[in-house]
């Protein structure tokens, strides 16, 4: 969350409908009635517990403004990380999809880096709503569906699939920040009574949509890396663990490559692969 006088000045901004650099250019300017009466509810909101990027609808995800609502999660910084890990791994002409897409930020972000094509997904139709508001404001190219991880994608296949999924565990609703646990969406949030529910179904979708060779990236929660990590089947090989700035365990990227007699290259590939880490 901001610090105080930041999100006093960021408040007082969105209510003169001004960047907040205006704030310090012109320090004389006094506000009028109609300012201070926006300024006032926004104060309260805030007060309240309601986030700011809530109040002023906006958020800054990977050097571009994202709006969201109340439907989408929040996007975070450690979510860039994700972004890193995928784009070191999507080629030109990959099919790539964001299952859990929220706000959006993570698709359009991809398909406008790598200049490929997008499928972006949210079993929440208010907030494919929202992403696909996002995708149209940034002209990304990235076509939507409303669906349950991967069922909609019977039939297709992609090359990269990304997810930050719902990953905190739902007996630690009482000790959430009440930013977060009455504000943000729980299905954006809550990943089942463990937390690892969501994991458990999205690397099995995985196995079904990846083509061989495929990678799998997902965020990872607090304390998940070791029990997402043992859910990688002998299919899964090229697994790596990315941290953060902070050094905790962030990212995970698998590459699916299931038996079938032939590895890249066309060597023979052991009859129960390990995972490189």
């Amino acid at each position: 969350m901001l610090a105080p006088r930041l999100t006093a000045e960021v408040l007082l901004a969105h209510a003169l409908r001004r960047e907040r650099v205006y704030l310090y250019a012109h320090p004389e300017e006094e506000l009028t009635e109609i300012a201070w009466i926006h300024y006032g509810r926004y104060l309260h909101q805030r007060m309240q517990g309601m986030p700011t990027q809530y109040i002023t609808k906006h958020q800054e995800f990977y050097g571009r403004e994202f709006r969201v609502t109340s439907d989408v999660l929040i996007p975070r910084p450690e979510t860039e990380h994700l972004v890193e890990a995928a784009l070191a791994r999507i080629g030109s002409g990959h099919t790539v999809v964001d299952i859990g897409t929220g706000s959006g930020a993570l698709a359009v972000t991809l398909a406008l880096e790598k200049s490929v094509s997008v499928l972006a997904g949210d079993i929440s139709a208010a907030a494919v709503s929202v992403a696909r508001g996002n995708a149209a404001h940034w002209k990304a190219p990235v076509q939507f569906f409303v669906g349950d991880l991967c069922l909609a994608l019977a039939g297709r296949s992609v090359d990269v699939l990304v997810c930050n999924p719902p990953y905190v565990p739902q007996t630690d609703q009482p000790s959430l920040q009440r930013e977060v646990r009455d504000y943000e969406p729980h299905v954006a949030l809550f990943g089942g009574p463990t937390g690892l529910e969501l994991y458990q179904r999205l690397i099995a979708d995985a196995s079904r949509v990846l083509r061989p060779g495929g990678w799998l990236l997902v965020e990872l929660g607090y304390n998940s890396v070791g029990p997402v990590s043992e859910m990688l089947g002998g299919g899964w090989r090229h697994v790596e663990i990315l941290s953060d700035l902070a050094g905790l365990p962030r990212v995970l990227a698998a590459r699916y490559l299931p038996w079938s007699g032939k590895g890249e290259g066309g060597s023979q590939l052991p009859q129960s692969p390990t995972r490189d880490s």
